[in-house]
């Protein structure tokens, strides 16, 4: 049990009951034998500012942010790192010792490291990536691919001009791709992502058209309630190699981690078993 020298972590987001952070970094406490603590803060949207400022009165080493927040914090922290500036966006926040509040970004590191772990003998530098989406998980993903060689990236999204807008903020090389031509995007294609919430537990299913995909294309999806997707399900059936989204989850929060309380932590599969063993049956 901590005590009054704990380590304090927690998440800030509204609603905040949903989230697996607490499972996953409560598990790494025990599992490490730290002397801290990781605590769900939900905080309303006109509390946000105040509560955020407050992490260093309060004793906090750090927090991650989620939804809806992650803008928010990111314009809010003293400084950042490059990526999280990229992106646009902060999900891990840490209180330096003079008591300032620096932001990162670890959903992008969270995601290729999944993907490399997932696949080792996968090869960025093969060919292009088809990224389906345009959110705020779609600007980590894209980022992460740019930056570990993919030569190119097909974005599509339903709203052709916030693909422009993601494609424009980020700079490199991204063919914006209009949903009505999905199908033929993925001609040549080695790697497919969904970044939207299509396909989660409770949500429509994903539905696109794989048979201008390559047989030996990679397909992975953000989503990890359920599991195996219908997307990922129709690829593995079709003899794509796929990649599922509980992995990103898992290594994003490592960097937070081994700030706040020392320690590097390790994804293990009785990690994994641990957390998808807190998953709501109604969703994530």
């Amino acid at each position: 049990m901590p005590n009054g020298q704990a380590k304090l972590a927690g998440v800030m987001g509204w609603p905040i009951g949903h989230s697996l952070s607490p499972r996953l970094h409560g598990y790494w406490l025990d599992r490490y034998g730290i002397n801290g603590a990781y605590v769900p803060l939900a905080v309303p949207a006109d509390a946000f500012d105040g509560a955020f400022r407050a992490l260093p009165l309060l004793g906090f080493a750090g927090v991650n942010v989620t939804i809806p927040y992650k803008e928010a914090a990111l314009a809010a922290v003293d400084d950042a790192d490059e990526t999280a500036r990229r992106i646009g966006a902060a999900n891990t926040i840490s209180v330096l010792p003079d008591g300032s509040l620096y932001g990162q970004n670890t959903d992008a590191f969270g995601f290729i490291t999944n993907l490399k772990n997932g696949l080792p003998d996968w090869r960025p530098t093969e060919g292009p990536a088809v990224v389906i989406g345009a959110g705020g998980a779609a600007r980590a993903v894209c980022v992460a691919l740019l930056d570990a060689g993919v030569p190119e990236i097909r974005l599509a999204n339903r709203t052709v001009r916030r693909a422009d807008s993601l494609a424009r903020d980020i700079g490199g090389p991204f063919a914006v791709t209009p949903w009505s031509k999905l199908a033929a995007a993925m001609e040549g294609a080695c790697l497919l992502v969904n970044t939207t919430g299509l396909g989660m537990t409770g949500e429509p299913p994903l539905e696109v058209d794989l048979r201008h995909l390559a047989p030996e294309a990679v397909v992975t999806d953000i989503v990890y309630s359920p599991l195996e997707t219908p997307l990922l399900a129709a690829a593995r059936a079709r003899g794509n190699r796929t990649v599922d989204g509980l992995g990103m989850l898992l290594h994003q929060g490592r960097p937070g981690f081994a700030r706040w309380f020392g320690v590097e932590p390790d994804v293990t599969p009785a990690l994994r078993e641990f957390v998808l063993a807190g998953l709501a049956p109604a969703g994530r």
